[in-house]
């Protein structure tokens, strides 16, 4: 197979998953949205661990290091804008009362 099909390859299955991704979250109910954000939030999470050991590793290349360091940066920014998000979502859902 040639370095073309590999990449075509990729293409099919990202497509793929991006399209079933949207069909999946697009039929969850609004109540549901909450605890799903929690989840993915958790999930993110083990993303940054991993991020964080590639990046640690010592390698004998310049590469492996910075990859995981953009490995790291990314996925802390979904970690951070998941909480963020989660944070505004469950503000939606007190009660408001009077201020002091």
């Amino acid at each position: 197979m040639s370095w073309i099909d590999h990449i075509l390859g990729a293409l099919f299955v990202f497509s793929l998953a991006a399209f079933l991704g949207y069909q999946v979250i697009s039929k969850v109910p609004q109540l549901l949205h909450t605890p799903l954000m929690a989840f993915t939030n958790a999930i993110s999470g083990v993303s940054l661990v991993a991020s964080l050991l590639i990046a640690g590793r010592a390698s004998d290349t310049w590469l492996i290091p910075i990859l995981g360091a953009i490995a790291v940066a990314s996925a802390t920014i979904n970690v951070v804008g998941g909480f963020v998000i989660t944070d505004r979502m469950l503000k939606m859902f007190r009660k408001k009362g009077p201020s002091r």
